[in-house]
């Protein structure tokens, strides 16, 4: 029997501290920031005007990803799932610390490989956050959920627009609550992206 496709929106979270504070983020467990509860607010009063017709929401456990997530859940007066495995690729040592500490500590952290940890001394792997969202993808596609909202962060959504598209060198870009949507066919190894970048209710 053929199932219905899954509709996924992935949403990054608002702006959070560690945006002003000029810090990593990664792991830093950091709240919105006033604007990011705003971008949130918005957004959720745009969905609520414009139902998505979410049937779940699920989001990472880190503080930033929880607070949208609660903001828009409480409007469109929906249960929310927290779960770890969406959470932000753990950076290591570089959680919280200053760009400029960081930089001056780890000049070539961009350029380690995909089996290496984020740093010579910590954090994960890209490989091993890209199960993660592998993990993540495949608990939804085999729950009877058809329409579900995933807040959480650039980068592991980017790891999860990469693994169902197969498009392991292309990176999307998120702004704060700027999310994605992707529709995955259940019955074959098939997706199609229907948007990225989006932000509607900031326009």
């Amino acid at each position: 029997m053929t199932r219905d496709p899954l509709h996924l929106t992935l949403l990054r979270h608002g702006r959070s501290r560690a945006d002003d504070e000029k810090v990593c983020g990664g792991r830093y467990d950091d709240e919105l920031t006033e604007l990011g509860v705003e971008q949130a607010t918005k957004l959720a009063r745009y969905w609520r005007e414009h139902p998505p017709g979410f049937e779940h929401i699920v989001c990472s456990s880190l503080q930033r990803a929880r607070q949208t997530a609660n903001i828009i859940a409480e409007t469109l007066e929906m249960n929310l799932e927290v779960s770890d495995l969406w959470m932000e690729r753990d950076n290591g040592p570089l959680a919280g610390m200053p760009f400029e500490e960081a930089n001056g500590r780890y000049p070539n952290r961009n350029l380690r490989g995909r089996y290496e940890p984020y740093v010579s001394d910590g954090g994960e792997s890209y490989m091993a956050m890209m199960r993660r969202a592998q993990l993540g993808i495949e608990k939804l596609m085999q729950s009877e959920f058809t329409n579900v909202l995933v807040v959480a962060h650039g980068g592991i959504l980017n790891a999860a627009l990469q693994d169902m598209l197969g498009t392991s060198r292309a990176t999307f870009s998120f702004g704060d609550t700027g999310f994605a949507r992707v529709m995955m066919y259940r019955d074959k190894d098939e997706a199609r992206l229907l948007g990225v970048g989006l932000q509607p209710h900031l326009s």
